[in-house]
């Protein structure tokens, strides 16, 4: 219990600090981040422009801040952005990764609700209603149930997850029967019939081998 505990302020501190303060910083993901690679690149940075921010790119911002007299401290905010690239910071309230932690920070909020099966709000959830709850609390719509939320999206490799994709598994019948929210780390929420709203590992020995899949949904 302690160690779940300590996995959830983790996740919790990580998804709150992503992009709340309008800025960019290490562990966010994508396009955005990959065309400030790219710039610094194009500067003579050693950074590689793959998507995700990482201990390399803050380096490399650290040392285009000093040398442009911006406050060197690694994160990427509307001077940072506009030294940079030449052009105003976007609104990250509409970005992937801002929804991404949106998605993640609401999904903490039900530790320990019950599972109730057919349920779809907080007095009891069963896996799919719990997923539906928590991505329409971030404003977008998804199917209701397991297996027509594994038909919507994007399928992704196992190698490719970040914070808010949607993992599925084969439980109790053939198909996508189970779902939950990949939180990092090799770490998933979900509904669980026998403990309610909790956190486990992909890499359990139950959950490995009953994992299917991942789709991207933002």
């Amino acid at each position: 219990m302690r160690a779940l505990m300590m996995v959830v302020i983790l996740l919790s501190v990580s998804a709150s600090t992503s992009y709340a303060a309008g800025q960019f910083r290490v562990g966010d993901h994508g396009e955005e981040i990959a065309e400030i690679q790219g710039q610094l690149v194009l500067l003579g940075y050693d950074v590689m422009a793959d998507g995700t921010f990482g201990a390399a790119t803050v380096d490399a911002i650290k040392n285009f801040q000093k040398s442009c007299g911006i406050k060197a401290d690694g994160l990427i905010g509307p001077a940072t952005y506009s030294a940079l690239l030449g052009k105003d910071m976007p609104d990250l309230s509409h970005n992937a990764g801002y929804l991404a932690g949106s998605i993640v920070s609401a999904s903490m909020n039900y530790i320990g609700v019950p599972y109730v099966f057919g349920g779809t709000s907080p007095y009891g959830f069963d896996c799919s209603g719990y997923v539906q709850y928590v991505f329409a609390k971030a404003g977008i719509s998804i199917p209701r149930t397991a297996d027509v939320q594994y038909e919507f999206g994007t399928p992704i490799p196992t190698t490719d997850l970040v914070s808010g994709d949607l993992v599925f598994f084969s439980t109790y019948t053939y198909g996508a029967s189970h779902v939950g929210i990949y939180l990092g780390d090799n770490n998933f929420i979900h509904a669980s019939s026998s403990r309610g709203v909790t956190i486990d590992s992909l890499g359990s020995s139950y959950w490995s081998s009953h994992y299917i899949g991942a789709r991207r949904i933002l």
